[in-house]
């Protein structure tokens, strides 16, 4: 629904008004005023008015006005959030940074880096959403903005979150109530770090510590006086309630599940009326009303199908409701659901980011204004070898950091994929493949374990041995991994995607997903599990130790012919003590390629912040690995 302000803003920018125009400023300004009035209220029917007026500020060129324009795009951009929305918040968000960055008002650009670090987060780019961050706190060692970098270090919690960087997301979390501790005015910015505190602390399953924290949350709370806030109040409360639950007190639980419901239906939030009525529904089978809660709960799931950002809490609220009333075949019904629901939204986020990766990079070249420029940018695509494999090595970015992502989980350096990689062009040198192959397997061995951002954090972060139903899922990395891979649209694509599929197959026929033995196993493959199993036995795992090189190569040596082609493994046994001759510390060579990604770059950055530099323990529990994970 459109308005007359933003019919007449869409009538200045068709004319070519510029932004130091007076009366399109004035325009602006209206359109301003009527953003701030409907985000009071954010409904659907404002969509079409948002959606508008974001492509007629878009269309402006120029700086001027860059402070109210920015305000305008980032106001936008959290209306799609609030929706539910959030892929449609990133073009906005996005171009508010463009502007703040032509504008060069750091202020504008921490603002904007901040919140679209948030919209990244919530649509699973948790790599994009720490380089804002790191970026952001970059800028901020030159304003004098407590507020603002309170802001970055909560946001910067939650992406770490997402990642499940529980210890991490609570240090950031932390070191914003400190912060917030200097000044009075800071005071509202501390029930936000609180309550994330607190949902950190339930998925570690450290109630006591999550119930202190979501209590402090809730007591600091100021009044909601619009949607957004109203629908972060519903989150906490509903997360508050999860906690009383888990402990049994029910009483208090129903009491802030009433609390989620009225401001759930002030905000007129989809996505906050459905979250409150889920856990009202899990209040009902606590208190005993079964059958009233379970309709509840299977009414709001046909809704949820339809909206996705709440459909993982209605699924693990049925999944714990009928596990309370000793039905645990439904139970798994869900679960089951859950998992492969989980799974589709990670790979439609991962293909759509993908799909605005690849656009970014065509938008670059589009920029190129000498057609001398891009001729010979075309000859050297189609002629040159450099040119083409440092294309496919831009063009497969994003697949990189997701996969890096998907592994902080085993591997908290982030550094696991790129030795696995480079251990394998070596490997593949060894065996005579040609400097080309090695190129591409090194990178495409990078991206082996992509499949993991389908697997939930209890079955990799879990340090015991996996029962058979949690192997069974683990396994589905490899299948999901390939499906992302063939679906990405990117040329020469196939190795990375045997790789993905083939490298848990077993030359004995023995492996997954397929039994696939022998030299039916893709080359690639092969020379990748080598590279991936020695990288995993010499380092910590959530359910392991840390082996010496040592032992790692008698174990691989006792699985030749088994687990590992022979002469693979013969060349490996041999490369490996080679490689030690010649490099001081192994690790850090195979790992050098991870110095240049941004992601790891910006997220050493904010660890360094945090911990001073200090070092981590890499020692564990448990001894023997599990090499069918």
């Amino acid at each position: 629904m459109t308005s007359l302000a933003s019919k007449e803003l869409q009538r200045l920018v068709h004319k070519g008004s510029s932004p130091a125009d007076p009366e399109l400023r004035v325009v602006i300004s209206r359109v301003a005023a009527e953003i701030k009035e409907r985000l009071q209220s954010a409904s659907h029917s404002s969509a079409d008015f948002f959606l508008s007026v974001a492509s007629a500020l878009i269309r402006l060129k120029g700086i001027a006005s860059s402070d109210l324009r920015v305000q305008c795009l980032l106001d936008i951009a959290q209306y799609f959030y609030v929706m539910g929305r959030p892929f449609q918040a990133i073009e906005p968000a996005s171009e508010a940074l463009n502007l703040s960055n032509q504008a060069e008002n750091k202020l504008l650009i921490r603002k904007a880096c901040t919140f679209l670090g948030v919209i990244y987060a919530d649509t699973g780019n948790v790599s994009g959403a720490i380089e804002c961050y790191s970026t952001a706190l970059e800028l901020l060692r030159h304003l004098n903005d407590p507020g603002g970098e309170c802001s970055v270090w909560i946001n910067s919690g939650v992406a770490l979150m997402y990642a499940a960087q529980y210890s991490e997301a609570i240090a950031c979390c932390e070191h914003a109530v400190e912060l917030a501790k200097s000044s009075t005015t800071l005071h509202a910015v501390r029930p936000h770090a609180y309550a994330n505190i607190a949902l950190c602390c339930l998925h570690m399953e450290d109630f006591s510590r999550g119930l202190r924290a979501a209590e402090l949350s809730v007591r600091e709370s100021m009044e909601p006086t619009n949607a957004a806030e109203m629908l972060s109040r519903v989150i906490r409360e509903c997360n508050y309630c999860r906690l009383l639950l888990e402990v049994n007190n029910v009483e208090r639980a129903v009491q802030h599940c009433e609390v989620a419901k009225r401001y759930a239906a002030l905000s007129k939030s989809t996505r906050a009326e459905l979250l409150a009525s889920t856990i009202e529904g899990l209040c009902e089978v606590y208190a005993g009303k079964v059958d009233v809660g379970i309709s509840r709960l299977t009414a709001i799931l046909e809704r949820a199908r339809l909206s996705r950002p709440t459909l993982r809490e209605t699924l693990t609220a049925l999944v714990k409701a009928y596990e309370l009333i000793g039905q645990p075949e439904r139970a798994l019904i869900y679960l089951r659901e859950m998992i492969e629901a989980n799974r589709a939204v990670q790979q439609e986020n991962s293909l759509q980011h993908l799909k605005l990766h690849l656009a970014s990079l065509g938008n670059d070249a589009k920029g190129l204004d000498s057609s001398a420029v891009r001729l010979q940018r075309r000859e050297a695509a189609l002629q040159g070898k450099v040119a083409e494999q440092e294309l496919f090595r831009a063009r497969i970015e994003m697949l990189e950091r997701l996969a890096v992502t998907a592994e902080l989980r085993d591997d908290s350096t982030g550094e696991h994929s790129y030795r696995v990689g480079k251990l394998a062009a070596l490997l593949a040198q060894e065996f005579g493949c040609d400097e080309d192959t090695c190129f591409m397997i090194e990178l495409a061995a990078r991206l082996h374990d992509v499949g993991k951002i389908g697997v939930p954090d209890a079955i990799l972060l879990k340090p015991d041995k996996l029962n058979d139903a949690e192997r069974e899922i683990m396994r589905t990395h490899t299948t999901v991994g390939a499906e992302l891979l063939s679906k990405s649209n990117i040329p020469h694509m196939q190795m990375a995607e045997e790789i993905a599929r083939y490298h848990h197959e077993w030359w004995d026929g023995t492996g997954y997903p397929t039994n696939l033995s022998g030299t039916a196993i893709p080359l690639a493959a092969r020379i990748t599990a080598l590279a991936d199993v020695y990288d995993a036995l010499t380092h910590k795992r959530p359910y392991k130790t840390a082996w010496s090189i040592e032992e790692a190569i008698v174990e691989i040596s006792r699985l030749k012919g088994k687990q590992f082609e022979p002469e693979l493994t013969d060349r490996f046994c041999v490369l490996i003590p080679k490689l030690r001759r010649q490099h001081d510390d192994l690790d850090t060579f195979l790992g050098q390629a991870a110095l240049s990604s941004p992601f790891l770059q910006a997220r050493s950055r904010i660890w360094r912040a945090l911990h001073r530099g200090d070092d981590k323990d890499d020692t564990g529990s448990g001894s023997r690995l599990d090499l069918q994970r």
